[in-house]
């Protein structure tokens, strides 16, 4: 009995961990959307927040999707497009910091920005060569 019962608490582990990980991405979208809207309004700009917006909502909508995928490759599927679309992410916020197009007030916001989407990038990097057995 007791073997049955390390497995319930691995898979309860296993769910607080995918629901923190829920969680971390939906409150990057949210803290990433309330970065762009601030940033001031001029064509350069607001190009790369439309690109910036699309991407890192992209992220996150293909993790939610991948949580109700119907098979094991679907699931791959879309970690890997949550993967594209944070690298995508990273992209913008650093064309963003590098180019000078951003107010100096915003900038340590930017620089958490760049390192948590590297972070999550990480995560879906590894979740991936886990998956295809590579890790």
């Amino acid at each position: 009995m007791q073997k049955y019962k390390n497995i319930k608490i691995m898979n309860i582990d296993k769910e607080k961990r995918r629901n923190e990980f829920k969680l971390r991405i939906y409150r990057f979208i949210i803290r990433l959307l309330k970065f762009l809207t601030k940033l001031p309004s001029n064509p350069v700009i607001n190009e790369i927040k439309r690109q910036a917006t699309r991407s890192g909502t992209s992220m996150g909508a293909n993790y939610f999707e991948a949580r109700g995928a119907s098979s094991k490759k679907d699931f791959n599927n879309f970690f890997s497009h949550s993967l594209k679309s944070a690298n995508e992410t990273c992209f913008w916020l650093s064309v963003l910091k590098d180019a000078d197009l951003l107010p100096k007030d915003s900038i340590i916001e930017c620089n958490y920005l760049i390192q948590e989407i590297k972070e999550l990038a990480n995560i879906f990097a590894s979740s991936i060569l886990t998956m295809k057995g590579k890790k």
